[in-house]
């Protein structure tokens, strides 16, 4: 069912977007979280987890302070383990760590444009809640509900379509994918151990947690011993 399948992508994408900046706020957008329900949604519960740990970990550090915008994390971990689990049913079978390694290098750098979007997003959004203030202070409480509704809905519309993007892109490569040499995937299987590695490197060095050290090896011996399966198995 591709086409319902990026439709409720974009719908959880879009939703995520919101609850991450707009409203709630409960840490359900983190990557691992996110992208978890991606895989449910989508019937592939190993692309959800597997590309959302590895971008959990990368963004594990990072923190909106003041003025500064880290990276949007919650984008390219929805759409990587959308990427990932449609380009598996595309192609028959679940998901594969050749796959998640192919997800994360195409949808990597959506951490950047997500956070380049974020920016003038809220630059918009700014003039809409000055508004909505000036409405309750006015008692219309109406108009103000208006005015936070304008402000959100470019967050929903445009996140969501993105991720909707990032899933028909996954279809849309799998033929590719199974045209790769048997080495090639195989290369990229073991591409996601490695990535997991270095991913919990940059956690450790970026947060101050009491137990960062035991968190980032149990996740990088997570990682490897996935892939080493999947070798295995010989399903690259």
């Amino acid at each position: 069912m591709p086409v319902t399948h990026v439709l409720l992508t974009a719908l959880w994408g879009g939703l995520m977007a919101l609850e991450r900046r707009a409203f709630l706020q409960a840490m359900v957008s983190r990557p691992l979280v996110a992208s978890t329900v991606v895989g449910l949604l989508l019937e592939d519960i190993g692309a959800g987890l597997f590309v959302g740990l590895l971008f959990e970990l990368l963004h594990l550090g990072g923190a909106s302070l003041g003025g500064s915008h880290p990276d949007h994390d919650t984008l390219p971990a929805v759409a990587g383990a959308a990427f990932a689990a449609q380009m598996g049913d595309a192609s028959g079978t679940d998901s594969t760590a050749a796959m998640w390694s192919l997800a994360v290098l195409v949808c990597l750098p959506m951490g950047q444009a997500g956070r380049a979007l974020e920016v003038k997003l809220d630059e918009r959004a700014r003039k809409y809640f000055g508004r909505a203030v000036s409405a309750v202070d006015a008692g219309d409480l109406r108009r103000a509900a208006r005015q936070n509704l304008r402000a959100m809905w470019p967050q929903f519309v445009f996140y969501g379509l993105l991720c909707g993007l990032a899933a028909e892109l996954g279809t849309l490569l799998a033929p590719f994918e199974q045209t790769l040499p048997l080495g090639v995937l195989r290369g990229l299987a073991w591409a996601y151990p490695a990535m997991g590695t270095g991913a919990a490197a940059i956690a450790v060095r970026g947060t101050q947690a009491r137990h960062r050290f035991i968190v980032a090896g149990v996740a990088a011996t997570a990682a490897w011993v996935v892939a080493f399966g999947s070798w295995y198995r010989g399903q690259p």
